[in-house]
């Protein structure tokens, strides 16, 4: 997933940063670099923050919209912000030239992120793949092409909440009410959650 993310940030760099007259050419790449920070520590924080992981399965799940419309998100609104705030500390860049940096790159890169997490025929990265390596691994083994396949109506918001991830887990899991009530949907759901 992060190979597939920096390979997109240097891809969608070129305009944004390389041919961007308010960013020095010396800081170029550490510039991508900085927002390829900010958005993996801003998605892992997402995804490890009390009751994020949802708001993270919305926006991965492509319930965000177009590229224009993942500004909007507050998941990416925050990050957005962080990454201005640091562009301007580290590289002494204006906030309008941090502001059109960020513009430029995170919904297009973020948009990107999600059509191939999203296609079936894009095999370099999914979303369980995205989702583990943003939990640190605590989501492991769950199936999260299954969940959202089956929720993706819940997810025309963009939002996700509990009784939503009920719903799409006890789909994807077949209906089996001894499962849900199990370890099955408890164990997802833990996992989703935090929980043991």
């Amino acid at each position: 997933m992060l190979e597939v993310l920096q390979g997109l940030i240097q891809q969608h760099g070129q305009g944004a940063v390389v041919n961007n007259p308010a960013v020095p050419n010396q800081y170029n790449n550490g510039v991508m670099d900085e927002v390829m920070s900010g958005l993996v520590n801003g998605l892992s924080n997402q995804a490890t923050s009390q009751g994020g992981l949802g708001s993270l399965l919305g926006l991965l799940g492509g319930g965000a919209g177009s590229n224009q419309n993942l500004m909007s998100n507050p998941v990416v609104a925050n990050i957005a912000q962080s990454v201005i705030g640091n562009l301007m500390q580290k590289f002494g860049l204006s906030n309008s030239a941090a502001a059109s940096v960020v513009a430029g790159l995170i919904p297009s890169v973020l948009g990107s992120l999600i059509s191939k997490a999203n296609d079936p025929n894009d095999d370099s990265v999914n979303t369980g793949g995205i989702m583990d390596v943003l939990s640190g691994g605590k989501t492991s083994g769950i199936d999260f092409g299954s969940i959202l396949s089956s929720g993706a109506g819940a997810l025309a918001d963009g939002k996700l909440d509990m009784n939503d991830l009920i719903n799409i887990a006890g789909s994807a899991m077949g209906g089996n009410k001894q499962q849900q009530n199990g370890g099955g949907l408890g164990g997802l759901l833990g996992g989703l959650f935090g929980g043991k």
